[in-house]
């Protein structure tokens, strides 16, 4: 009888200790936001309620066959057992609305050059990206960013043709908003396309020039909007670009304008293939001095909170899969759309992996639910056409 009842009131302190141990640590868990220790407290928690609160209060010798297998109150193989409760329990899906389709623009006629570094993208004249462009609405795209191959002959080191009257970019927003007025027009603002210098700012000896370089920003976002741009998307980097660009198009009757500011573009090994498109990589030196650093993160956020202050109305981060955790966090600390661009380096890579049978096709959907699920409300990606065939 003695040891009966020494062996309940080891279970009983046994029970208590625990309990408190229980307490302490979901305590610890929930102020440190430590989810680990939150998962183990209850895990505490559903053993000892097993184990001690049964219908029959009788005290039970716990063996490693009762708490392995009583315990099991939460089982989430439940929710996966069939597609139909795949489909009711997934928490982020993709949709045709959630994409921007970018674009490469030459000059010509009936002209559609393969990109060889990109397999499946080309480079069009105006009359076949029209042609593209219905393709695409015929699947259920209707935003698109489009980008100028400009001709060598017509760069310069001020990027003067970037505003210059009937320049192919201008012809080219004219033409699609003239032929497609349901679809939203994003267009590039950088002078990289038209300098002979292939940087984002005017430079002079040797030196990115911010101030200067907004005033051809200016021009060129005038231009564009004046053709019939839905939205500017200044990519440059300068300092002051989304507030410069928001007043000159404010003075000149385009508040309906939008602003899409490329936030958080980082001097990323990613944009090889892009540039190859536009034939627009620097001449010399790299974009370090105006692009970000890959290894900050504080840093966008102090860009991304310069333009808000400037009225941007969406922030991106470019590229996308190396940066996850910078898309979450703009999700988490501004109430903007957030935009990712999955760049041509993004692109390619898995173009050659797929090619050569080291990913599958899956792999694509897999790559972009992730930049959907840190929190990007909108994807630029050149997977855009074939994601849109099978959504």
């Amino acid at each position: 009888m003695s040891i009966i009842l020494n062996q309940k009131l080891f279970y009983v302190f046994l029970y208590i200790s625990a309990s408190l141990l229980t307490s302490s640590l979901n305590e610890h868990a929930q102020r440190t936001e430590n989810y680990k220790t939150i998962i183990f407290g209850y895990s505490i928690t559903n053993a000892l309620n097993c184990v001690f609160l049964r219908e029959d209060t009788s005290f039970v010798y716990p063996t490693s066959f009762t708490l392995k297998f009583l315990c099991m109150l939460h089982r989430p193989r439940r929710n996966r057992k069939n597609e139909v409760i795949r489909n009711l329990t997934q928490e982020t899906w993709l949709s045709k609305n959630d994409f921007i389709f970018p674009l490469f623009l030459c000059e010509g006629e009936n002209k559609k050059i393969p990109i060889a570094s990109m397999p499946g993208i080309y480079r069009y004249s105006i009359d076949l990206l029209l042609e593209e462009i219905d393709a695409c609405r015929n699947v259920g795209l209707k935003a698109f960013a489009p980008f100028p191959q400009i001709e060598e002959n017509l760069k310069d080191s001020i990027g003067s043709e970037s505003y210059r009257e009937n320049n192919l970019y201008v012809r080219a927003i004219a033409a699609i908003k003239q032929n497609f007025p349901d679809v939203m027009l994003f267009t590039d603002v950088a002078l990289d396309p038209y300098s002979s210098d292939g940087h984002d700012g005017i430079v002079k000896n040797g030196e990115i020039l911010n101030d200067e370089t907004l005033e051809v920003l200016g021009k060129m976002a005038l231009a564009q909007a004046q053709a019939g741009s839905d939205c500017i998307a200044p990519s440059d980097m300068m300092d002051g670009r989304v507030g410069y660009l928001r007043k000159i198009l404010d003075e000149n009757g385009f508040t309906q304008v939008s602003i899409l500011a490329y936030t958080a573009k980082y001097a990323s090994a990613f944009y090889g293939p892009f540039r190859d498109a536009l034939e627009s990589a620097p001449k010399f030196g790299d974009k370090k001095t105006y692009q970000m650093n890959p290894a900050n993160a504080r840093e966008a956020l102090l860009e991304a909170t310069l333009d808000y202050q400037e009225g941007a109305d969406i922030l991106m981060v470019k590229p996308a899969l190396p940066y996850l955790d910078i898309i979450r966090l703009l999700k988490d600390n501004f109430h903007l759309p957030i935009a990712a661009y999955n760049v041509s380096g993004e692109y390619a890579m898995f173009k050659a992996a797929i090619a050569n049978a080291w990913l599958s096709e899956k792999a694509i959907l897999e790559a972009l639910l992730s930049i959907k699920r840190a929190g990007a409300d909108i994807i630029l990606s050149y997977f855009a056409k074939e994601i849109a065939q099978i959504l």
